[in-house]
C-alpha cells in the first residue's frame, strides 16, 4: 500500500485520487461489433454469441426460463439462506417505500394549469452476472425498488447456469417478484434486451452489475435505453482516528479489496495514529483470507494510507475522492459524516461496517464509483420513475403571454413558433 502525508504529499495524493471510469478502446470496439450484429441479426446473433462466449447451445425458445424453475430454485436454497434473503428483502423494501416521488398540479393567476406527472418506466431489465460471481443480494437491490416504483414488467437478464450460484440468483428473483427471466448473458444479452429481437421484447432501462463487456454495452446503448450509471471497480474510504482499532480499519479495507484486483481501498487517518500497527494488521488479515491473492493485488496497486492533521483535512480529501463507500470511525463520527457531500453511501460509527449496507441495512448498494458520486446518486425508486409536464392555457392566460412568446420566437429566428401564436389570435 502507498503511504502519504497530507498536505506534504498533496500532489501525489491528487494524482492517486484522480481515478475515473475510462473506456477500454479494445473492449469498446469488440462490444460495438456484438451490438451491431445483434441489431441486424437478432435471435440468430444471440444464439451464436451464447455458443461462443458461454459455451452453451441454445435456441430462442430456451432464452426464456419457465416460472416453475424460479420456484424450484427458491425451494432448493438452504433454510438459513432463505431466511437471510427474506430479511434483506423486507428491509430493502421498507427503506425504498419511503423514497416515492409525487407529482403536483397548480393553477397560476392567469388561469393556466400546470402539472408534473410521475409514472413508472414500463419495462426494466435487471442484469445478474454469471461466471464466478453470484450476487443474490444485488438481485434484490435492483428488483425491489423497481417493484416499489410500480414498473409494469421487471425482467432478469442472466447467463444460463444451473449451479448453486445460478439457483441463488433465480431464487432471489422469485422472492423479489420478477416477471420474466431471460437466460442470455454478456454484451449480447444487454444488446438483445436493449434492442429487442424476434423473441426478446426490448426494455426501456437496464440496471445491474457486470464485467467490462456488460458495462461497455450498457454505456454504448445509453440513449436507446436508460441505465442507472457508468459503473467502475468498487472502492472504500475509511476515515478513522485513534479511537478506531487497527483490526476494524483493516477489516473494512479488505471488505472491498476482495472484490477484484482493480478495487480501491484507502484509509485516511486523523491526527496521531499508529500506521505501523495498521499495516501489520492489514498484512495479517490478508494472509488469512481465502481471497488473499486478489486482496494483495488490490492493495498493492490501488491501496493507500493517508495521514492528515485534523478532521477538516479528512473531510476535504473525502470530498475530493467522492468514494463509493465512506466509513467514518472517529470521535464525532455523525458530525463528520454530515460534512461529506460527495459519497455514494456513508457508514457511521464503530458498529456500521460497509458490509451491513451491502446486505441488510436497507439502503441500496448499487452506488456510483470512480468519483461519480459528485453527480450520480445510488439506485433508488426514483431511478424507475419518470416525469412528464402538462400545460393547459386558459384564454386569458394565452392572451397575456402571447406577446412574450412572439418576441422570444422572433429573436431566435423561429417564425413558425411565432405563427403558432398569431394564428390563434386571429381566430
Amino acid at each position: 500500500m502507498k503511504v502519504f502525508r497530507y498536505p506534504q504529499d498533496k500532489a501525489k495524493i491528487d494524482r492517486f485520487f484522480s481515478r475515473s471510469v475510462r473506456p477500454d478502446l479494445e473492449t469498446e470496439a469488440e462490444v460495438r461489433r456484438i451490438v451491431e450484429r445483434v441489431r441486424r441479426h437478432g435471435d440468430r446473433a444471440v444464439v451464436e454469441f451464447a455458443h461462443r462466449f458461454d459455451a452453451v447451445r441454445t435456441t430462442p425458445r430456451q432464452f426464456h426460463v419457465a416460472p416453475s424453475r424460479l420456484k424450484k430454485a427458491w425451494q432448493s436454497l438452504p433454510a438459513n439462506l432463505q431466511k437471510a434473503l427474506r430479511t434483506a428483502h423486507d428491509r430493502i423494501r421498507a427503506y425504498h417505500k419511503r423514497q416515492f416521488l409525487s407529482g403536483f398540479t397548480y393553477v397560476d393567476a392567469l388561469g393556466n394549469r400546470m402539472e408534473q406527472r410521475v409514472a413508472p418506466i414500463r419495462r426494466v431489465g435487471v442484469y445478474a452476472p454469471g461466471g464466478i460471481a453470484a450476487y443474490p443480494s444485488t438481485v434484490l437491490m435492483d428488483i425491489v425498488p423497481a417493484r416499489v416504483a410500480g414498473v409494469d414488467q421487471v425482467v432478469l437478464i442472466t447467463p444460463p447456469r444451473s449451479d448453486f450460484g445460478g439457483r441463488a440468483i433465480l431464487g432471489a428473483a422469485y422472492l423479489a417478484g420478477v416477471d420474466e427471466v431471460i437466460a442470455v448473458g454478456g454484451a449480447h444479452g444487454i444488446a438483445a434486451a436493449a434492442l429487442g429481437t424476434e423473441s426478446i421484447e426490448r426494455c426501456d432501462k437496464i440496471v445491474g452489475p457486470g464485467n467490462k463487456y456488460v458495462a461497455t454495452a450498457k454505456r454504448l446503448l445509453y440513449g436507446e435505453i436508460d441505465i442507472e450509471m457508468i459503473a467502475g471497480p468498487s472502492e472504500i474510504l475509511v476515515l478513522a482516528d485513534r479511537t478506531a482499532r487497527p483490526e476494524i480499519v483493516a477489516a473494512d479495507l479488505l471488505s472491498q479489496a476482495e472484490h477484484d484486483p482493480d478495487a480501491q481501498a484507502i484509509a485516511i487517518l486523523i491526527g496521531e495514529y499508529d500506521v505501523a500497527a495498521l499495516r501489520r494488521e492489514i498484512r495479517r488479515q490478508t494472509a488469512a483470507t481465502p481471497r488473499r491473492e486478489i486482496v494483495a493485488q488490490s492493495l498493492r496497486r490501488n491501496g493507500a494510507i493517508v495521514s492528515v492533521r485534523n478532521a477538516d483535512d479528512a473531510v476535504r480529501l473525502a470530498e475530493q475522492k467522492a468514494p463509493e463507500h465512506l466509513v467514518v470511525v472517529a470521535r464525532g463520527a455523525r458530525s463528520i459524516a454530515k460534512r461529506v457531500r460527495n459519497a455514494g453511501a456513508v457508514f457511521v460509527g464503530p458498529w456500521t461496517p460497509e458490509s451491513m449496507g451491502d446486505y441488510v441495512a436497507g439502503p441500496n448498494h448499487t452506488l456510483p464509483t470512480g468519483g461519480t458520486a459528485r453527480f450520480f446518486s445510488p439506485l433508488s425508486v426514483l431511478s424507475f420513475l419518470k416525469t412528464s409536464h402538462v400545460v393547459e392555457c386558459s384564454p386569458r392566460g394565452f392572451e397575456k403571454l402571447a406577446d412574450a412568446v412572439v418576441t422570444l420566437a422572433e429573436a431566435e429566428g423561429l417564425t413558425a413558433h411565432a405563427d403558432a401564436v398569431r394564428r390563434r389570435r386571429r381566430r
